[in-house]
């Protein structure tokens, strides 16, 4: 059923890993609801962006993104629908806060584009994991941990360099690799202090291999087109941010 009222949340202060391409998103997504006569209501921190333009969206909220805050807002302008995913890290851990505090339910707001399940799967490094093995997907040796202790035993188990991966920071915050014990402790010990769930993900490294990359658009009814490939420049290990990406891929045939 075609929502009449949606909120959607901002990605807050522009930072590393989460930038300006998720303001363009919002704004993208508010124009996109006026044309089909939704009312869009928007709530973000960052009054230095266009999606807080009042000719943007409807109604315009600069305020805290916390839980307390949205669910203030929830409850005076009654959406039935929410839209989180345009809004980076920050809005994507609000909308499960949300959903987990009951908030979603209780003003039956229903969460628009990917559900909340989705969500939580790409976010906790375990669960993904474990989707990935359920459908034949190779994955690198991994393992989840939650105390440092738990860290040393994994290093020992699989070796390392290691890559961590804290859980719920898609963005990369709290991540890194580690090529020794000491690495190891400073890396996890940052990562567990970024992940809202305290849980990361070691996994064995695949620095140095060929990096490729495809974009694909997929709808409800499972179709699905690749927009294009793409081929990085400097094998894995390079941060994105200090690398080429080339399209289409070069050493790849058809």
């Amino acid at each position: 059923m075609k929502p009449s009222r949606v909120l959607i949340i901002g990605s807050g202060p522009i930072v590393i890993g989460q930038a300006a391409e998720f303001d363009y998103a919002g704004t993208q997504a508010c124009l996109a609801m006026r044309e089909e006569g939704i009312i869009s209501i928007l709530v973000n921190s960052n009054p230095a962006t266009i999606m807080t333009d009042l000719k943007i969206a409807d109604t315009v909220y600069i305020e805290p993104l916390t839980v307390d805050m949205i669910t203030r807002i929830i409850q005076k302008e009654r959406p039935d629908g929410l839209l989180p995913t345009l809004g980076g890290q920050t809005a994507l851990n609000l909308a499960v806060a949300l959903a987990d505090a009951g908030v979603l339910e209780k003003y039956n707001v229903r969460c628009l584009g990917t559900p909340i399940d989705t969500i939580k799967q790409a976010e906790d490094r375990e669960l993904f994991k474990q989707l990935l093995i359920s459908i034949g997907e190779p994955v690198p040796q991994s393992a989840s941990i939650s105390t440092l202790e738990e860290a040393r035993e994994v290093a020992r188990t699989i070796g390392l360099p290691m890559i961590v991966r804290p859980a719920y920071t898609l963005g990369g915050t709290g991540s890194g690799m580690a090529h020794n014990l000491e690495e190891l402790e400073t890396v996890v010990t940052r990562g567990l202090a970024n992940s809202p769930i305290s849980q990361v993900l070691l996994e064995e490294s695949v620095a140095g291999w060929k990096e490729v990359e495809y974009e694909v658009m997929r709808d409800n009814a499972d179709n699905c087109i690749t927009v294009c490939n793409m081929e990085n420049f400097d094998p894995v290990g390079i941060h994105t941010g200090d690398s080429i990406v080339i399209a289409p891929s070069q050493t790849l045939t058809n």
